[in-house]
């Protein structure tokens, strides 16, 4: 999955907003009835661990996240070590251009094989879509209004 955005806002602005923990919380639907565990703030590194709780389909889901990649301010990647998917790796990446910065996120992903397995992938993915436009919604308002 790919999702590419650009913002009028500084490379050093966007980058911090991103690889701020405390902030998921105001990018995440609440439908997904998202919370950090973690204590906030988490100083963010190679090897930091984050749990959050959220709700898929209406089933609780405890999600620990490891940041595997830390390149300030260009990219970092986070990669689910315990949660609903088989394999999540989500690569930030963040491009200075005339416009502002280009935020583009790459997610690797693949689904457990019980109960539905790869069977539901097209749900999975329409979901995905819905996280990712509710995302896409709350950056434009925050750096683009």
């Amino acid at each position: 999955m790919e999702v590419r955005q650009t913002v009028a806002a500084t490379l050093p602005e966007v980058f911090a907003f991103f690889s701020d923990a405390g902030n998921l919380q105001r990018l995440t639907s609440p439908e997904l009835d998202f919370s950090i565990v973690t204590p906030l703030p988490i100083k963010m590194h190679v090897g930091t661990l984050i749990e959050y709780r959220l709700k898929l389909y209406g089933m609780p889901f405890l999600w620990k996240t490891l940041i595997s990649r830390w390149e300030p301010p260009h990219c970092f990647v986070d990669e689910q070590l315990k949660g609903p998917y088989r394999l999540w790796v989500h690569t930030h990446r963040f491009t200075e251009t005339d416009e502002g910065t280009e935020i583009h996120d790459h997610v690797r992903y693949r689904l457990p094989v019980w109960p539905l397995g790869e069977s539901a992938l097209p749900l999975v993915k329409v979901q995905l879509d819905k996280i990712f436009a509710y995302r896409r919604q709350v950056i434009d308002d925050l750096f683009n209004s």
